[in-house]
């Protein structure tokens, strides 16, 4: 089999690259292990910018049909209980911010892929095919056979466990540059209507507990730290969440003894290192490309701005035939220039919560929505 691109991983990043070659024309496969709609283990929270990405792919009409659930309001909490209250900013358009579960939000997308012309199909990709350092394709997995698709260009947006960017950069995970965070869902506690809720305290900075009512009687609800400090804490994220739930806050709003649902547990790699993303015959999106911000660990606004980039860049290389690492370079700096700052400013907080929790209690009592810490979190949720 021989395509034009192949598009690894059809999560929010792999569907938006998709959908932006589709639109100028381009042959796209799209691959993923899983039929969709399929759950994403995920705070749930959508942040504007990534819904105006959307609108930019021909995509705002489906969005206001969808019934996403709006959130307008946030809720900071420091380690000595100091809280702030703001306003979610709206898009540039106009856009909402969103909690969204993912089985929905992403099969949406990944349906507008199809819409655009993409064909998907389900496959277990296992690795690419590198010919004289260049990547010429994939080996799959597919209706139980092993088979080989040719491409020009191959997309890794198969997330942090990515078998794409295994191949090309085996270069061995770093603790403290990469979060584990446990997500469930509950309809036992109190909701605060249209409004998501951040609580950083001592045991687990720099990372926080979250509250996202997705409905009016439905939560997300989770915590997610550093893995090294995590490493070094004698609790297991289960035990970690039942600490969270008894705090006189939180267990004052719960019901039935707060029952969790599909409880799971990820990693994901943050973007507070240096690395390359463009390959000769390769480009790596979303989580693949490890643009976790490194405050948040939120990833799909990051995700989605990397698909529009790589959608830009592979497009302009495909019209001149060359898509060796030369031509797909201006990804990397692109990107870079475009992140750099967000991704830095966020890990020098990370880094000062670990060395100052303090910090976080004078900035959310005295800095309110003006501090640096509330405009990351008000701006990337």
């Amino acid at each position: 089999m021989e395509r034009e691109v192949v598009v690894v991983g059809a999560g929010p990043s792999g569907s938006a690259t998709a959908i932006a070659l589709a639109r100028q024309g381009h042959d796209v496969l799209l691959l993923d292990r899983s039929a969709f709609p399929r759950d994403k283990t995920c705070g749930d929270g959508i942040p504007a910018g990534a819904i105006e990405v959307l609108y930019a792919l021909g995509m705002e009409e489906k969005v206001r049909q969808a019934g996403f659930y709006p959130v307008n309001r946030i809720l900071l909490s420091s380690p000595r209980g100091h809280v702030l209250e703001a306003d979610l900013k709206p898009g540039v358009t106009g856009a909402s911010s969103y909690v969204v579960p993912r089985m929905q939000f992403d099969a949406l997308i990944q349906q507008h892929a199809v819409d655009s012309g993409v064909e998907f199909r389900q496959a277990q990709v296992q690795k690419p095919i590198i010919e004289e350092g260049k990547v010429v394709g994939v080996q799959v997995k597919m209706d139980g056979a092993v088979e080989e698709i040719r491409s020009k260009i191959v997309v890794g947006a198969d997330g942090v466990t990515s078998s794409v960017a295994r191949a090309l950069r085996p270069d061995k995970h770093e603790d403290k540059h990469r979060a584990i965070a446990l997500r469930c869902y509950t309809q036992d506690l109190e909701v605060r209507p249209h409004q998501v809720e951040f609580y950083l305290y001592n045991d687990i900075l720099p990372g926080y507990a979250w509250i996202f009512p997705y409905s009016d009687g439905q939560t997300n609800l989770g915590l997610g730290m550093r893995l090294d400090k995590y490493r070094d804490v004698d609790k297991s994220l289960e035990d970690m969440v039942d600490v969270f739930l008894g705090m006189p806050l939180i267990k004052e709003r719960l019901a039935r003894g707060g029952e969790l649902n599909d409880v799971a547990v990820w990693q994901l790699d943050f973007g507070s290192r240096s690395m390359q993303r463009a390959y000769d015959g390769t480009i790596l999106v979303g989580d693949a490309a490890g643009l976790i911000n490194p405050l948040t660990g939120g990833g799909i606004h990051n995700g989605l701005q990397s698909a529009m980039l790589a959608g830009e860049i592979i497009h302009d290389a495909l019209a001149k035939d060359d898509l060796s690492l030369n031509t797909l370079s201006r990804y990397d700096v692109e990107l870079e220039e475009r992140m750099r700052k967000n991704m830095r400013r966020s890990a020098w907080i990370q880094k000062t919560l670990i060395r100052m929790p303090i910090w976080v209690d004078l900035l959310i009592r005295w800095g309110g929505s003006n501090s640096e810490i509330a405009k990351i979190f008000i701006d990337k949720l």
